[in-house]
């Protein structure tokens, strides 16, 4: 990170557990559908194993908060810099409330909505980083790359039940 100073690791702390407490929100309603309503699922037979969702899960958020960082650094108080982070701010919702519809509900096709709208959502927030930080909007490519294999591991599981 160019011109990093340590007096700025209190806001990459922030913005890194502003991610992670989203995740644990959406959480609260996957853990308990994993091994019931999940699990009794039909899937496709390329179907991650589950223990894989909770470490990629966890490099993802360290790589998004690290670009919501990036471009908070740059000031709150220019307007470009706003609406990319409202930007983020909707994607950030959009994936707890997947968790929420798809698990929390047990609704395969609204999750698949949700999971469609994710995905646009975080292409418009990694376009809005990258001309603020290309290093920013780059870090969203893992991201954009494993909702893009959810999405149609998503799909799959509706058509396949």
């Amino acid at each position: 990170m160019e011109n990093f100073n340590l007096r700025e690791v209190p806001h990459l702390i922030a913005s890194i557990l502003i991610v992670f407490f989203s995740g644990a929100v959406g959480s609260l309603a996957t853990f308990p559908e994993i091994t019931t309503w999940y699990a009794a699922l039909a899937k496709p037979a390329w179907t991650p194993p589950n223990e894989w969702f909770g470490p990629i899960w966890t490099i993802l958020y360290i790589l998004i908060g690290i670009a919501l960082f990036l471009v908070w650094r740059q000031g709150w108080d220019r307007r470009d810099v706003r609406f990319a982070i409202g930007i983020f701010a909707v994607q950030l919702v959009l994936n707890i409330l997947w968790s929420l519809v798809f698990f929390g509900l047990n609704s395969i096709l609204g999750g698949f909505i949700v999971i469609f709208l994710l995905w646009i959502a975080i292409l418009a927030n990694m376009v809005a980083f990258y001309v603020l930080s290309k290093p920013a909007g780059l870090l969203f490519v893992p991201y954009i790359i494993w909702v893009s294999i959810a999405s149609y591991l998503n799909y799959s599981v509706m058509l396949l039940n």
